[in-house]
C-alpha cells in the first residue's frame, strides 16, 4: 500500500483557546496514529478567529475517518474538515 498527503483544516471553539497547544495535540494524535507530520499553518478566519490546517502524511491502508473523529474529541475543536487527499508517490 501506498501512503496519502492530507490536508484538514481545524477550527476551534472560540479565539481564546490556544492555537499553538491545539497545533501540539493535533502533531502528537497524528504521530501517534501512525502518521507523518509534514506542516502546520495558522490563520485568520475572522473576527480575531483563527484556523489550523494540518498536512500530514497517512498510510493508506488506515482508515481516515477513525482519525479525523479522534481530533474532533480534542478538547476545544469545534470541527473538522478535509481540505485536501491524494496518493503521495
Amino acid at each position: 500500500m501506498g501512503t496519502i498527503g492530507v490536508k484538514i483544516k481545524v477550527m476551534p471553539e472560540s479565539p481564546e483557546v490556544d492555537m499553538e497547544k491545539l497545533k501540539e495535540n493535533v502533531k502528537a494524535l497524528v504521530q501517534k496514529k501512525g502518521g507523518r507530520n509534514r506542516e502546520y499553518m495558522i490563520e485568520p478566519v475572522a473576527f480575531g478567529l483563527m484556523s489550523l490546517t494540518a498536512f500530514f502524511e497517512w498510510p493508506e491502508e488506515k482508515a481516515m475517518e477513525e482519525l479525523e473523529d479522534s481530533i474532533k474529541k480534542i478538547k476545544n475543536v469545534s470541527s473538522t474538515q478535509v481540505l485536501d487527499m491524494r496518493r503521495l508517490i
